[in-house]
């Protein structure tokens, strides 16, 4: 590759608007030219291609991100692409390069699931005389809860602390600081040799939830092929899911063990060292390092040629291969002119205008409605309407948590299968109608239909699987891959804490509110909340379904 810079990068260092560019001041609706010759996108290939020049529309914050040309190879060779003006490139990619960058950062998600799994069954442990092992076991109803919600406020902490830095560390960056929080959370909760060590730990591994659930759907959103996009980001859920199912798992084997607790607490230590190493020889987000060059952090050749190699081996393809170059140079294209068509650049709070703000109603009225429709007080209900069904298992808290888990790993199955087949939009409305209904059969259930059990059994299970194919995994996949580049750190972390803190408000406000209401009433209410939620659904939440995420920001937020 020439030392000096291409002809794009004169073409990005100008301050002129993109509709002065030479590119486009054709008058005709396109022109086709042929050429023999190297373009400067396409410097590895010596084959012709065809150059298709459209008319853009005068608005140039808007031409800025229309494709420039089509490129289309006379060869049909595997690494070549064709992109259609409007639709995502279905970029060629290889598998086993793809799963590893979705792996390690899953990783985080499981162990935030496994810590909700390990802590019921660890609380029953540290409270009992004979099993704790420790001389501290009658703990008060307000220390058990610091125990059970240190994690919770912990991650809250971190989606706060994440905010002004997330541009500054990088996605890659905040997973390896999250393996990190979770390696030394899990460890010192494993050997608290009292409880304000303990609350330390538990305090430290939720710092790590806090950088997991912002990092890691914001790794995977930047790096896998738009194709795969809502699977992969939806698979995310599953391992969510498996870690609470790994942590009843491991609890049950540990629940009659002498300090059983600090096994279940510290089991999540190896799994983060996994974490860490595997995130450890990931490259890093290819979008992240354009945002830094574009941002001025560094030279803007050498940045543009670290994304290059990045996306490269992210798609199995040769080091510095020409398909690459050219999707990181369109890539830049776009982000060059959105910061010169911006006047806010380097404003704390422009995540919440223009552009920004529209994707955050959205990602942020998801990950609300997520939590304020009942999730955590259903999920508590679970064991005694089970019981009352006539269950025998369902005595057992251990083994009704792990029915339920089974349940809803099956029904994320379902949703991750088809998120990129039906689409976001679909799946979201289906099933926030069927957790309306679901609801309001709970509440008839405790209200006047006790003697029919099938009712609860039918609805608790009904609410479980339309979660899991709607708001569960669908509501993090929008948030990662609606909010623009430019603002997508900060975004996502704003995301993340109204998701816990919906969540802790939630489960703070459940108890007062069932003495006030009644549960029947309970129901009710969140039964209307579900309504409004599917009103937002069908009215502001966007389909994303095969769009690459530079064409959600032109397409949708413009």
């Amino acid at each position: 590759m020439a030392s000096t810079a291409p002809p794009l990068l004169n073409f990005l260092s100008q301050k002129h608007p993109p509709s002065s560019s030479p590119f486009l001041k054709t008058n005709t609706k396109s022109l086709t030219l042929f050429s023999k010759h190297k373009h400067p996108f396409l410097r590895s290939s010596s084959k012709p291609h065809f150059f298709t020049f459209h008319k853009l529309p005068n608005n140039p914050a808007v031409a800025a991100f229309k494709p420039i040309f089509k490129v289309r190879a006379s060869s049909s060779s595997s690494s070549s692409e064709e992109i259609s003006d409007g639709d995502a490139a279905q970029e060629v990619f290889n598998w086993p390069s793809v799963i590893l960058p979705f792996l390690f950062p899953a990783l985080g998600g499981l162990l935030f699931g496994y810590d909700i799994g390990a802590t019921s069954g660890a609380t029953i442990s540290l409270l009992s005389p004979e099993l704790s092992g420790t001389t501290w076991f009658n703990l008060t109803s307000i220390e058990l809860g610091l125990v059970v919600s240190g994690s919770l406020y912990g991650a809250l902490l971190g989606s706060i602390l994440v905010y002004p830095i997330a541009d500054f560390i990088g996605r890659r960056g905040e997973l390896l600081i999250a393996a990190a929080l979770y390696l030394l959370g899990g460890s010192v909760t494993a050997y608290a040799p009292g409880l304000a060590i303990l609350l330390v730990g538990r305090l430290l591994y939720g710092l790590g939830i806090g950088l997991a659930m912002h990092g890691a759907p914001l790794y995977i959103a930047e790096t896998c092929p738009s194709q795969i996009r809502g699977t992969l980001i939806s698979l995310k859920e599953v391992f969510i899911v498996f870690g609470i199912l790994l942590g009843y798992f491991v609890g049950s084997t540990q629940i009659n063990a002498i300090g059983g607790w600090r096994y279940m607490f510290g089991f999540s230590a190896p799994v983060a060292v996994i974490m860490g190493f595997g995130i450890w020889s990931l490259p890093p987000s290819p979008r992240w390092l354009l945002l830094r060059a574009v941002q001025g952090v560094g030279s803007l050749e050498v940045y543009r040629k670290k994304a290059i190699l990045a996306l490269s081996r992210l798609r199995g393809r040769p080091a510095a291969d020409s398909v690459s170059e050219k999707q990181i140079d369109e890539t830049l294209v776009s982000l060059k002119t959105q910061y010169n068509s911006q006047e806010s650049e380097g404003n704390f709070l422009e995540v919440i205008q223009g552009p920004s703000l529209k994707a955050f109603i959205i990602g942020g009225g998801l990950v609300l409605f997520q939590q304020i429709t009942g999730q955590p007080s259903v999920l508590y209900y679970a064991g005694s309407i089970l019981q009352t069904a006539g269950f025998s298992a369902a005595s057992d808290a251990a083994r009704v948590s792990v029915i339920i888990g089974v349940f809803k790993l099956l029904m994320t199955g379902i949703a991750v299968l088809k998120v990129d087949d039906l689409g976001r939009k679909p799946l979201l409305i289906g099933g926030v109608s069927g957790i309306a209904i679901s609801l309001v059969l709970l509440s008839a259930y405790f209200k006047f239909l006790g003697s029919y059990p099938a009712v609860a059994v039918i609805a608790l299970l009904l609410y479980v699987g339309c979660y899991q194919i709607s708001f569960g995994p669908i509501s993090w996949l929008m948030v990662s891959e609606i909010f623009p580049l430019r603002t997508r750190g900060k975004g996502i972390s704003l995301a993340v804490l109204t998701n816990f803190g919906s969540n802790a408000i939630v489960t703070f406000a459940f108890s007062p509110l069932k003495e006030l209401l009644g549960a029947e009433n309970l129901f009710i209410l969140f039964a209307a909340i579900a309504l409004i939620s599917l009103a937002f659904v069908v009215i502001y939440v966007p389909e994303t379904k095969g769009l690459s995420l530079e064409e959600i920001e032109t397409k949708i937020l413009k």
